[in-house]
């Protein structure tokens, strides 16, 4: 962990080091992929089995051991205590219902040339979503990727998800149930997303695939994207807590640490201008390490990538935090919106101190799915918009046509496009 104080002499150059600081997949693994994408192109199902006997100890044969049915889901549901089933169906409820309000509108106007134009929007036909499995199994991350593809009007949603040794989740049966997933196959990694990009012999192709996980799938998707349209090349997580000194030093510890039990390579950083309260902050950190049963991640993603920044006024964190761009920005302050109101890169942010980050993983309503690795400097959080399309409309009259059609043929002719400019002068003479 680093303490860094913004008047120190070095503080720039050391502050630029971890913007600068990736924390993603080596070249090693981008070649691993590629290898696999290659295979399931060329072999499909066979690539598949092979693959997923490998890496998941689960063999490929019969159609229980390919897929998921839907009555496993909902038995599964139904296994689940009322307390889960009532959190789930919560937390199902107020995300769908952010998202619904993110549909797009159509555009159908006339203008003052009487030419017509507009916009329509349509849905995707087919939706893949990768689902971790084993020790990464997260219910809320398949709420938070089909519910937008369901309310955007995906008609398929296929999930991919490896069941090592053909166990399966419960809890992710019980979300799909929820969500209203179609299909479920048992296979993970690289070579799902490959399966869902290209298609094989059992699995259809779809147009986009969304979805959490590690290094391999990251980059697969990465690879993939031209073939299949995705959602983001999602890297370690991030926190950033923007915190004075009338916080709970336990609150922000617990904080810092929700984002550093994730992986040894999460990045979990404080601003706060007081040193006193930072040091409670630590000490805290420390404590908990002491009977976190994620101890030893966390404390790996502490020890390599924690942050603390001291500022001599919380003025000076806007600037810092846009510099950083994090996944997750808590505004522990006061006047928290007094920050928010100058930042800019962030992809989703916490206001007040009663607001902890977790809230947002699991049942506040938007979506989890979020920029990292610095890109909320140009990119948003999954929504409906990542599962739909626009298509634009043009309408002309002969009128509209003569209006603006000399101007469209002396510009294809200063191109040097002439049978460009002949597909417009010739109706106009």
């Amino acid at each position: 962990m680093q303490l860094l104080r913004t008047r120190d002499a070095d503080f720039e150059t050391k502050f630029a080091k971890i913007v600068r600081d990736r924390r993603e997949s080596d070249a090693q693994v981008g070649r691993d992929v590629a290898t696999i994408l290659n295979e399931v192109r060329e072999r499909g199902d066979s690539a598949l089995v092979e693959y997923t006997k490998r890496f998941d100890q689960h063999n490929l044969t019969g159609e229980d051991d390919w897929s998921i049915s839907k009555e496993a889901c909902k038995a599964a549901y139904d296994r689940l205590d009322d307390a889960l089933r009532e959190a789930l169906e919560t937390a199902a409820s107020r995300i769908r219902a952010y998202h619904e309000g993110q549909l797009p509108q159509d555009r159908d106007y006339t203008d003052e040339i009487g030419m017509r134009l507009g916009a329509r929007w349509s849905a995707v036909e087919a939706a893949g979503l990768y689902v971790p499995g084993g020790r990464a199994a997260y219910p809320s991350s398949l709420l938070m990727n089909a519910i937008p593809a369901k309310v955007a009007g995906v008609e398929r949603l296929v999930v991919t998800t490896p069941t090592p040794g053909g166990e399966a989740n419960d809890l992710v049966l019980a979300a799909a149930h929820v969500a209203g997933v179609d299909e479920i196959y048992r296979v993970g990694g690289a070579q799902a997303v490959a399966a869902l990009a290209f298609g094989t012999e059992r699995i259809a192709r779809v147009d986009v695939v969304v979805g959490p996980g590690n290094a391999w799938v990251a980059e697969a998707k990465r690879q993939l994207y031209g073939v299949v349209g995705i959602d983001m090349v999602a890297g370690p997580s991030e926190i950033l807590v923007i915190a004075d000194k009338n916080n709970k030093p336990e609150w922000i510890a617990a904080d810092l640490l929700s984002q550093a039990e994730h992986d040894p390579t999460s990045q979990s950083i404080l601003i706060t201008d007081d040193r006193g309260f930072a040091s409670q902050v630590m000490d805290q950190i420390d404590l908990e390490f002491l009977k976190l049963p994620t101890a030893k991640t966390a404390k790996a993603s502490w020890d390599d990538h924690g942050l603390v920044v001291l500022v001599d006024s919380l003025d000076e964190a806007p600037a810092l935090s846009d510099r950083l761009a994090a996944e997750h920005v808590e505004i522990a302050t006061d006047d928290p919106e007094a920050i928010f109101a100058k930042l800019r890169h962030a992809g989703s942010v916490f206001l007040g101190r009663m607001t902890p980050e977790a809230v947002g993983d699991y049942i506040a309503g938007p979506n989890h799915v979020l920029p990292t690795g610095r890109r909320a400097r140009f990119a948003s959080g999954l929504s409906v918009l990542d599962f739909m399309k626009r298509t634009s409309f043009i309408g002309a009259t002969d009128g509209a046509l003569k209006a603006i059609g000399p101007a469209a043929v002396r510009l294809a002719e200063a191109e040097g496009l002439p049978a460009h400019a002949l597909s417009i002068s010739r109706r106009l003479s």
